[in-house]
């Protein structure tokens, strides 16, 4: 089976295919492709498939989104973790936010990189995703929760939020992930003892005072007329005894 994949830009083709076709290579046996065809002067992409049955029918629906990573500007090594079942693919369109101002742009991107690089390291590390940009857009990659807080991240900073908001609603929404990790997934129920309470065990004493009051209260219930029950009730137990006294 043949699949076209997205086209990349023709800066990125040499990325894609890697010295002496290396990361061709190992995308086609990440995937479990047969071979993947990469036309070095359109950057139009093919995929050969095995027969059905013979490959992964997700790794197939999610390596576009590898490819078009690797086209907007992420690395392939990074990229290549988008094949994982948990992994997904986000793509920002800065001119949604500036317009095609290239100045706007080139502003935007400068607040979402930050000094060195800090502010999209401080988000890749808040919500363990990746991301790369590339003209006018921004790329991420990750698993679900944390992906949805970087691209509402990246969605602030273009809207012009500043960055001390944007690190304090991520701080917000990675304490959100801790406790909901640490959250019960279920509550496991004790069997109830039949002879006495969890509660009598913890105080000395409490299970006899439990056993006298259930003797009376199984005595109160004998029929008078009932010679044999009676009989039965007035046998001393091991902790009863009968006392005299004059008045």
């Amino acid at each position: 089976m043949r699949q076209a994949l997205p086209r990349v830009p023709k800066d990125r083709i040499a990325v894609l295919i890697g010295a002496k076709g290396a990361t061709r290579r190992e995308l086609e046996e990440a995937a479990g492709c047969k071979s993947i065809q990469i036309d070095s002067n359109t950057g139009e992409i093919e995929v050969t498939w095995p027969e059905a049955g013979e490959y992964d029918p997700v790794k197939a629906l999610k390596l576009p989104d590898v490819i078009k990573a690797v086209g907007r500007g992420m690395a392939p090594s990074r990229a290549i973790q988008l094949l994982r079942d948990d992994w997904f693919f986000e793509m920002v369109e800065l001119r949604d936010h500036v317009g095609k101002r290239s100045k706007q742009q080139r502003r935007i991107r400068a607040r979402i990189i930050g000094s060195e690089g800090k502010i999209r390291k401080m988000i890749e590390h808040h919500t363990g995703t990746e991301i790369s940009i590339y003209k006018s857009t921004v790329v991420l990659v990750g698993e679900g929760y944390g992906l949805a807080s970087a691209r509402q991240a990246i969605e602030m900073l273009a809207g012009g939020s500043e960055h001390g908001t944007v690190l304090k609603f991520l701080e917000r929404e990675r304490k959100k992930m801790r406790l909901e990790a640490r959250a019960i997934d279920y509550i496991e129920e004790k069997p109830t003892s039949t002879e006495t309470s969890d509660f009598s065990g913890l105080v000395p004493g409490l299970a006899d005072v439990a056993t006298r009051r259930n003797r009376r209260l199984k005595a109160t219930q004998v029929d008078p007329e009932n010679e044999e029950e009676v009989s039965e009730m007035m046998l001393l137990a091991e902790d009863e005894e009968v006392s005299w006294e004059e008045e």
